[in-house]
């Protein structure tokens, strides 16, 4: 970042007329006390004490001038009248909430070196402060004789007003010294009240920056996390995927001896079930119609080689078909129904499919009348902890599986998304 240089010559004539400035002003009390001393009977024609009151004076003002001028081009690298001046103030656009902005200010003002009598007003968006002032420089010499004491209370204060703007916060920070403004004609005060409202714009400033890291670590955490349950899910059905087409092809590859038009049944259903599945991935949007059509395939290939084991029914408005889902996650469902619930069943049963809307959800339910929820068939909960992990990394919240008992016998599964094609987009890409 490149300092802007002040030309020498600028910052010699701002400095001449602010001494002059204190000088005059010191002038003028200098010669009210003097004629006041020379009103006074007997004494009054005694000059001397008159004469080094004047020039003890106006030392300690110049001096008093010069070191001000001196620790403000220490700390702020330049003189001009802002820096100069007693009273500062500064305004400060925060990018949160008005309620944060207060939140983040007064935590900023409290940090301040010698901060106290502290009054924060959330409802009325204040914080007010008093700060006691540094001696810089050590005592004043002459003590409480010195006349630069004689003006003003030797403390600062903090007043900071948050102006709600929207999702934002316009801050203004006053920091002044604690005693009038016609004081300034005749005090300095040696930069503190510059210090003060820089310090507390820096801590503004590195409180929002914080903020930000923390936000920005956050996101990279969740897309982190999404990308593992992608690779994790995209690694579960790489493992599920084979072992299906190995059965189905050892099973096709029996009946092609002995029912040749079941073996072909089996593989006209084999390729409907793969147009579904192969172009996609786990990633990929798709549909109610085209989910249950991957699901049927599956489905029809089981009953063949379960035979009359194995029970279909399905209930599914043509009107729902267009319902965005996300793939693979009926046919997990439909895995879980045949494989711990009717594979272990010795009399098989059925398979429900059913599709409802309300409002504006749809609820697909996979039924059973299987073994339901026993020890021996339980399973691992993998297949539905990964559909639950998916649809809230893709939904946000908007989605959810509900997995119950079912009546008399069997388990019921049910996905519940939103209607709207909208709503998905925005929860993948928001």
């Amino acid at each position: 970042m490149l300092r802007r240089i002040q030309p020498q010559g600028t910052a010699v004539i701002r400095s001449f007329w602010f001494v002059l400035r204190l000088v005059a002003a010191w002038a003028g009390v200098v010669l009210l006390a003097a004629l006041l001393w020379s009103g006074l009977p007997w004494i009054g024609n005694w000059e001397l004490p008159a004469v080094l009151f004047g020039f003890v004076t106006m030392g300690l003002v110049i001096t008093g001038a010069l070191s001000h001028i001196g620790r403000v081009r220490l700390i702020a690298d330049r003189i001009d009248r802002t820096t100069l001046a007693n009273r500062q103030r500064r305004q400060v656009e925060i990018p949160f909430e008005a309620g944060e902005a207060f939140d983040l200010v007064d935590a900023a003002i409290r940090e301040l070196p010698g901060v106290e009598q502290i009054e924060s007003a959330r409802d009325s968006l204040q914080v007010k402060a008093k700060v006691r002032r540094p001696q810089t420089y050590g005592e004043y010499p002459l003590g409480r004789w010195n006349p630069l004491v004689w003006f003003g209370i030797p403390r600062n204060q903090v007043l900071a007003t948050v102006a709600p703007a929207g999702d934002s916060g316009s801050v203004t920070v006053i920091c002044e010294p604690e005693s009038p403004a016609w004081s300034d004609l005749f005090r300095v005060d040696d930069g503190t009240n510059y210090e003060n409202a820089e310090a507390i714009t820096r801590a503004i400033t590195r409180r929002i920056a914080e903020r930000r890291r923390g936000e920005q670590a956050a996101a990279a955490q969740t897309a982190t996390e999404k990308e593992l349950t992608v690779a994790k899910l995209s690694l579960l059905h790489a493992q599920v995927e084979p072992h299906f087409l190995y059965n189905t092809l050892a099973s096709a590859k029996l009946l092609t001896r002995s029912d040749p038009e079941r073996a072909e049944s089996m593989l006209g259903h084999l390729i409907q079930y793969l147009r579904h599945s192969l172009p996609r991935t786990d990633d990929a949007q798709s549909t109610l119609g085209e989910e249950l059509e991957r699901a049927l395939a599956y489905l029809e290939i089981l009953k063949i080689r379960m035979g009359p084991r194995l029970t279909l029914q399905v209930d599914v408005p043509d009107a729902l078909r267009h319902t965005p889902l996300p793939p693979m996650m009926l046919q997990t469902l439909v895995e879980n129904a045949i494989k711990h619930g009717l594979e272990p069943k010795t009399a098989g049963g059925t398979v429900w499919i059913r599709a409802r809307r309300s409002d504006d959800i749809v609820s697909i339910t996979v039924a059973d009348d299987g073994d339901g929820f026993s020890a021996k068939t339980g399973g691992t909960g993998i297949g539905l902890k990964n559909v639950r992990e998916r649809l809230q990394l893709l939904y946000d919240g908007a989605a959810s599986l509900a997995v119950v008992a079912n009546f008399p016998a069997g388990v019921a599964a049910t996905i519940s998304v939103p209607a709207a094609s909208e709503t998905v987009r925005e929860a993948r890409h928001g």
